[in-house]
């Protein structure tokens, strides 16, 4: 069984490359993965398969892959 994560085989890649929006690719699988979106991190609950993150005031939301896909995401932080 091997426990390396996805973005272990990334750093090769140019940063541009890595980062993921909208449709363009799919949401990592991996329980406890972090993804970013209108600047709010949101984490994979593993045994709900749902994105949990806060909102704009700092209240709990919880969103489903489509919906994450929807509003758009990437791997790493905007500046």
């Amino acid at each position: 069984m091997s426990t390396r994560t996805e973005t272990e085989s990334e750093p090769s890649k140019p940063r541009a490359a890595r980062a993921t929006s909208g449709g363009a690719g799919s949401l990592p699988t991996a329980p406890c993965s972090v993804v970013w979106s209108k600047g709010h991190a949101y984490v994979l609950e593993g045994f709900r398969a749902r994105w949990v993150g806060v909102d704009d005031r700092g209240r709990p939301r919880a969103l489903s892959g489509e919906q994450l896909q929807r509003q758009g995401w990437t791997r790493t932080r905007a500046s």
